[in-house]
């Protein structure tokens, strides 16, 4: 163990520069501090009214992560030697898109337990959900483990094992990032309109086509992402061209800041909100519909007991 030492291996992006990455992270980091505060400020609107949607403060967290990557991309930048700092902004590219990977799979379970009741809010499917939010933290952190080890290490076997590990890291989430897609397919085909139990505001069709364009989206960055690490290691002096900086910009930033965008227009706050309670009751009717399932209970078990002391008498 010593170090840390410099990558011998070719990465996405490659190592920033002044001229070219600077620019485009300054842009980045503007959009996404002006996009991420405007969620903030949909969520405090809407809480101030008494409509609580958390989806809307975890995105204004996951901007605020996309604006520290670019920030501690551009001090790279400007200190492209500093081994610490190149592992901080590999760390921070990584880890902050699971945040909007976990948010449109969790709209596409709401649309699920909408659309075919026994099945999204069935047991199975519910812990196989809780599940994959769990793994998700996980791999997570096994993930930034192996990347801070492999800068501290020269073993070649560890180096291995490394890699292994992030292998398994990118495909796990490009499946996660995928699984919405199938769902929202199901939801959209085998959904009877009459039955569906209603949520949030806004038409049916128009909540599967967010889903399933933020899904697209998400899952062709993943997928790439993924791709690329399978590709056989290519030494740093000569990266492929699917390594370029422009695939970096476009395939992480460039797409996680348009699934922003399109939460924060199509205002998945009405669209997506749910009844508080609703996974203890397994309906999305809310407290007026548990109160009016009460109050028929009640009035029945007075008319039975009307009639149990009249029969008596």
């Amino acid at each position: 163990m010593g170090g840390p030492y410099a990558p011998v291996i070719a990465q996405l992006g490659g190592r920033p520069t002044k001229n070219v990455d600077i620019p485009i992270c300054s842009v980045f980091l503007v959009a996404f501090l002006g996009f991420g505060i405007s969620h903030m400020v949909l969520f405090r609107r809407n809480l101030a009214r008494g409509h609580k949607f958390i989806p809307s403060a975890v995105t204004f967290g996951f901007c605020m992560s996309r604006v520290v990557a670019n920030v501690i991309r551009i001090t790279w930048a400007c200190y492209p030697n500093n081994v610490r700092i190149a592992i901080a902004a590999q760390i921070f590219v990584a880890a902050g898109v699971l945040l909007l990977f976990i948010l449109n799979l969790l709209y596409a379970q709401r649309m699920l337990r909408a659309a075919l009741p026994a099945l999204g809010w069935s047991r199975p499917v519910s812990w196989t959900f809780k599940a994959l939010y769990i793994l998700v933290v996980i791999s997570i952190i096994m993930l930034i483990t192996v990347v801070i080890q492999s800068m501290y290490t020269l073993n070649a076997n560890t180096h291995r094992i490394d890699r292994d590990i992030q292998l398994y890291g990118a495909t796990y989430f490009a499946i996660v990032s995928f699984l919405p897609l199938p769902i929202v397919s199901l939801v959209m085909l085998f959904a009877e309109k009459e039955k569906v139990d209603s949520f949030g505001s806004g038409s049916w069709r128009t909540k599967g086509l967010i889903v399933f364009v933020a899904g697209t989206l998400l899952c062709l960055g993943a997928s790439f992402r993924a791709g690329t690490s399978w590709m056989a290691p290519h030494p740093i002096y000569d990266p492929p061209s699917y390594m370029h900086k422009a695939c970096f910009y476009v395939f992480d930033f460039g797409i996680d800041i348009s699934v922003v965008i399109l939460f924060l227009f199509s205002r998945v706050d009405k669209r997506f909100h749910v009844p508080n309670g609703s996974s203890k009751v397994r309906h999305y009717r809310g407290s007026d519909g548990a109160e009016k399932g009460s109050s028929v209970e009640q009035i029945q078990k007075d008319e039975t007991q009307r009639d149990i002391e009249s029969s008596s008498s």
